[in-house]
């Protein structure tokens, strides 16, 4: 038996993982990882950086991490009395719960009428962010890495200067004219 998490901050880390993966599931980092649930082949919020957007001062939700764990760890115990599941003392509540039940309480949280439905509809928003855009990382960088999102999205690396250029219009067809005071740049004169 793995033994309890007594940790804070990891109890805290582990659960907003759990969250993370159930908005937007990824393939487990290890055989033992527990926060990942391993729902799907790939990198998921998890691998894309959700901690670290989450942990992030300019999201305005850094200070308020510790409490979103210990709620939804709450209402992951009272779930999973609820539907009569076996408890798992060696992870906290959400963590123990099946991807299934995970995502069911998610839905529950985020539900229109649903008092708490701001908070976790929030977080939900930042954890797709990770994947889908990277916020929290310099484009470039993030894709030189690796970053599952940017990846799985199409992203392509800029050019070797850096820059970003498209010689294909994404619709097969120029839209309109540049304009004829447009600098070498890009930029308008």
């Amino acid at each position: 038996m793995t033994p309890r998490i007594r940790d804070e901050d990891q109890v805290r880390t582990v659960t907003l993982e759990a969250f993370a993966d159930t908005i937007v599931p990824g393939e487990k980092r290890s055989p033992d990882d527990r926060a990942v649930a391993g729902a799907t082949t790939g990198g998921g919020a998890v691998a894309a950086g959700a901690i670290e957007l989450l942990e992030w001062d300019a999201t305005g939700l850094s200070s308020g991490l510790d409490d979103f764990a210990r709620l939804l760890n709450g209402h992951a115990q009272a779930y999973a009395a609820e539907h009569e599941l076996a408890p798992d003392e060696s992870v906290p509540p959400f963590v123990a719960l099946p991807f299934e039940h995970r995502t069911a309480l998610v839905q529950r949280l985020t539900t229109p009428g649903h008092p708490e439905k701001e908070f976790w509809v929030s977080l939900a928003l930042f954890s797709n962010m990770a994947f889908d855009s990277a916020a929290h990382l310099h484009t470039a960088e993030a894709l030189a890495a690796g970053h599952p999102g940017l990846i799985a999205m199409g992203i392509e690396l800029p050019d070797p200067d850096g820059l970003w250029r498209f010689p294909a219009y994404s619709y097969g067809r120029q839209l309109a004219r540049l304009h004829p005071d447009t600098t070498p740049s890009g930029s308008p004169a």
